[in-house]
């Protein structure tokens, strides 16, 4: 019996440090480069916010996105006046923001964003949005027919005990490439051509640094592994630590090559602007910003029954911390718009459409957030003019 639980527990020891030696080899950014590396190849295709030694292409990617505009495009009263679209992350939230979308559009009323912004699904909604109409059917469909087994797959027990996730992102990164092709990058290589920017926000888990992704000048470059490098930044901007796997990147810095563990965006920003690329720009001297915000999520808790097991109470810390960190970006952003004087308009999911999810991505709700999405948008939204709470409507 003793001889049968050793070798039993030889077993166990065994396996225990072979799965151990299956980790991430990791060689990490060292502190003091963090912000200076870049994509390997690819040094152009984003920024670090709060890095300002980062901001020089992109900055000039800016400058160039005026000049390469039509001379009567955005303008308003003979002023440019610039729409902006910022998207927020949502789960199966994201159903209303690409309701609303729609139905903005068949109002008649949307304008052509000049900027459009976007992390974790509300990346998968801005690509959308900015390459056209076709794209945006691709995503409310999407948003309205999948499951969480459609984009999540159940690891075992002892994957889970050694591994890096509750959960593997194999179906999502499938869905992810079968909307990103040849076609796809040619579209948005045009848009950004006209001078409008697509960016795409993740998180450098190692730095804790939020990065934002020139997604437009990345798709000019053309060729296959700009295909394959647009795909991974979307199913980084999508991977919430624990629940699914990291997306890393090998860049260089220093003169030597490292990798990057990057994550959901809304690990440590929600909704962002360039606003840091913008400061100081004197390219037109006189434009205004009318920045719309759809942020994803409610502005006041709603109540919910979470079932006593790790998928559904890792689904609702994820809507929970997400819904936190957007409603502050929410003000934070409202706050820069009234020192600008910029024209700031919100829109959030009603207080009055009751949720009744079943799991994580539930088929039926999210076909009814979306339905009220586009409702609302066709009957005209009304948009907020400031966060609820904060001072009056219309001041």
């Amino acid at each position: 019996m003793r001889q049968r639980t050793l070798h039993h527990l030889f077993i166990i020891i065994t396996c225990f440090l072979a799965l151990s030696g299956c980790a991430h080899v990791r060689h990490a950014v060292p502190e003091n480069l963090v912000g200076t590396a870049v994509v390997v190849g690819m040094p152009d295709i984003r920024y670090y916010a709060g890095k300002p030694d980062s901001y020089s292409m992109m900055r000039q990617s800016l400058i160039d996105s005026f000049r390469d505009e039509g001379r009567s495009e955005y303008l308003v009263n003979g002023i440019k006046t610039y729409p902006a679209l910022l998207i927020g992350g949502g789960v199966s939230n994201s159903a209303y923001g690409i309701g609303l979308l729609k139905g903005w559009l068949k109002e008649g009323s949307r304008p052509v964003f000049k900027i459009v912004t976007g992390y974790s699904s509300g990346s998968i909604i801005a690509i959308a949005t900015f390459a056209g109409k076709d794209y945006e059917d691709r995503i409310a469909d999407l948003f309205t027919s999948i499951s969480s087994k459609d984009v999540l797959k159940k690891r075992s027990s002892l994957s889970i005990l050694f591994g890096d996730s509750v959960s593997s992102s194999a179906p999502l990164a499938k869905r992810i490439n079968s909307l990103v092709d040849e076609d796809l990058m040619a579209r948005i290589a045009q848009e950004h051509k006209k001078g409008r920017r697509l960016y795409v926000g993740t998180t450098d888990f190692d730095a804790q640094g939020f990065v934002i992704w020139d997604m437009g000048a990345l798709a000019s470059k053309g060729g296959p592994d700009s295909v394959k490098m647009f795909r991974k930044i979307i199913l980084a901007s999508c991977s919430f630590p624990a629940m699914v796997p990291p997306v890393y990147f090998q860049v260089e810095a220093g003169g030597r090559r490292y990798d990057e563990m990057h994550v959901d965006g809304g690990v440590v920003s929600g909704l962002f602007y360039i606003h840091q690329l913008m400061e100081g720009l004197e390219y037109p001297r006189v434009f205004k910003t009318r920045v719309y915000v759809l942020n994803l999520c409610y502005m006041s808790p709603h109540s919910q029954q979470v079932e006593d097991n790790m998928v559904a109470m890792t689904s609702r810390l994820i809507e929970t911390n997400g819904a936190a960190k957007m409603i502050g970006d929410t003000y934070r952003i409202y706050a820069y718009a009234k020192e600008k004087g910029w024209d700031y308009n919100l829109a959030y999911i009603p207080e009055d459409f009751k949720p009744d999810q079943k799991e994580m991505l539930d088929k039926q709700e999210m076909r009814r957030l979306f339905k009220r999405g586009y409702d609302d948008a066709i009957e005209g939204y009304k948009w907020h003019k400031s966060p609820p709470g904060l001072v009056a409507e219309g001041k």
